[in-house]
């Protein structure tokens, strides 16, 4: 009879090697449709504007993981083009992860909301 004894040795990396990057802490760019529609869905005629304008800044506070979130003016004026009430039903924007320059700030990150102007909203290819 063989009898075997076989001691498997791992040898694992240094912990500072082994840690990663996190995805939180990379500047990024990301495009998204917003159903702006289901957000205001049932929202008062004089709310519906700025319900959008918030429904938007937690959109992207939600994607980007930054609470500091920043709506671009063209952005704004394209959500009130049709007035306060007549919100458009879509919108298509662009979210920029960016440095805080600001020292005092609380926060490392902020997301900036730019509008993408698109024909239409139909068959957009990623």
């Amino acid at each position: 009879k063989f009898l075997f004894s076989v001691t498997l040795v791992v040898e694992m990396p240094p912990k500072s090697e082994k840690k990663s990057k996190s995805a939180l802490k990379e500047v990024v760019t990301r495009e998204y449709t917003i159903h702006l529609h289901k957000y205001i869905h049932g929202i008062g005629f004089k709310k519906r504007a700025p319900r959008a304008i918030k429904a938007i800044k937690k959109f992207a506070e939600k994607q980007m993981r930054t609470p500091d979130v920043r709506i671009d003016t063209r952005l704004n004026k394209e959500v009130w083009s049709k007035g306060i009430r007549n919100v458009p039903f879509r919108v298509r924007v662009r979210l920029h992860r960016r440095r805080n320059e600001d020292e005092d700030s609380a926060h490392k990150f902020y997301t900036l909301v730019t509008h993408v102007h698109v024909e239409s909203f139909k068959g957009i290819i990623i």
